[in-house]
């Protein structure tokens, strides 16, 4: 099986990357299933329930989220009604939406998807360690191969968490920071791993926002209304490849320009 992750997508940049981009690399890579992070994908902040139909109907099969999950008011029923958008798990249990979903690839076979938000420097109620020990036994009732975006800032903390799941999981893929790590690699357990999968957006600004606005902010150190950025945009993830047994083969980095 091939599955491609999309990192975070940031604003319009990064919405006309995927729908420019996505349909080409199904066939050219022969994807199976498509996951994408869609935190930022309103203007930077959170995702709209247009939004998410707009990539929904581009390809992805599964939207993932993060600490913006519930910024736009107006998404809260449809993180209801649509199981194929999740956001993290550990958050808490009366807010909308879910924190998994199983969605099918082109010929029927089910993959679990899990969204998790780290603790470090993140509002986070309940520890996503504790969660994710479930939630992987649950997933892997429903599929063998099981997906998990891990959606936090410390790099400490998503290489603890790809220890924690090494086995229990197919994938655990970083998102987040919106850079790139370059620490991909397939666990001994036979889960593929990677800190953080970058951004798919304008790699034009400072991780997603217009960079003459962030640096006034960083060299006056007021208060900046951030503009986002359309400069340079493209197009981040990683493939992974899985066996029957749902044991991860090998994990490939995807970042090129999107123009």
């Amino acid at each position: 099986m091939r599955v491609l992750f999309i990192a975070d997508i940031f604003a319009s940049a990064g919405r006309r990357a995927v729908e420019k981009r996505l349909p080409g690399l199904r066939e050219e890579l022969d994807l199976d299933l498509v996951v994408a992070n869609a935190e930022n994908a309103a203007d930077g902040v959170g995702v709209t329930s247009r939004i998410a139909g707009r990539l929904l109907a581009a390809g992805v099969d599964a939207i993932t989220l993060g600490n913006h999950a519930f910024r736009q008011r107006e998404v809260y029923p449809y993180l209801d009604q649509e199981p194929r958008i999740i956001r993290p798990a550990n958050l808490s249990a009366a807010a909308p939406g879910r924190g998994m979903t199983t969605v099918q690839t082109k010929d029927g076979t089910p993959v679990a998807v899990l969204n998790l938000m780290g603790q470090l420097f993140l509002d986070t109620p309940r520890s996503p360690f504790e969660v994710a020990t479930d939630l992987a036994a649950e997933a892997r009732n429903q599929a063998a191969v099981v997906l998990v975006d891990f959606h936090a800032e410390a790099t400490s903390e998503k290489v603890a968490m790809g220890w924690h799941l090494d086995g229990r999981v197919t994938a655990c893929v970083g998102t987040h920071t919106h850079v790139p790590t370059a620490d991909g690699r397939v666990l001994p357990g036979g889960t593929a791993f990677i800190t953080d999968v970058g951004m798919t957006g304008a790699r034009g600004g400072v991780i997603g926002a217009d960079r003459e606005h962030a640096l006034r902010r960083f060299m006056t150190a007021t208060p900046v209304k951030l503009e986002t950025a359309t400069e340079d945009p493209w197009l981040m993830g990683v493939l992974v490849e899985a066996d029957e047994a749902g044991r991860a083969t090998g994990i490939q980095q995807l970042l090129e320009p999107a123009q």
